[in-house]
This record gives C-alpha cells, sequence and structure tokens, in this order.
C-alpha cells in the first residue's frame, strides 16, 4: 500500500512527525486487519450460500474481527 494515506490517518489522529518506518509498520498491521476481515466476510457470504460478498458480510465480519 502507498504510505502517504497512512501517515495521513495517523496524523489525523494526533501524531505531529511520522517515520518512514512507523507508517510503514502501520500499513502492515492495518493490511493484517483488512485481511482478516475479508476473511470472515467470505466465510460469511459462503455460509449463506452466495458467491457475492455483501455489505453486510463484511459489517458483521468488522465486528466479529475486532470485537
Amino acid at each position: 500500500f502507498p504510505k502517504l494515506p497512512f501517515e495521513r490517518i495517523l496524523k489525523r489522529n494526533g501524531a505531529k512527525r511520522v517515520a518512514d518506518e512507523a507508517a510503514n509498520e502501520f500499513a502492515l498491521v492495518m493490511e493484517e486487519i483488512m485481511s482478516k476481515i475479508i476473511e470472515n466476510a467470505w466465510e460469511l457470504a459462503k455460509h449463506a450460500g452466495r458467491k457475492t460478498l455483501l455489505v453486510n458480510d463484511v459489517k458483521l465480519a468488522r465486528r466479529k474481527t475486532l470485537s
């Protein structure tokens, strides 16, 4: 992922300056979280007998993953 969007997120949430390594690490962490959410969302869609991922699958997967 590009580093700049993650730097913006960090700065928007209080960081005055962000080291390149910190932005890269944050991007890796976010990629891991997003991958887990996608995996859980896909399982929900498959369980429902669908091949299409719906917004509700993603919302439920986010709650399941982050709780």
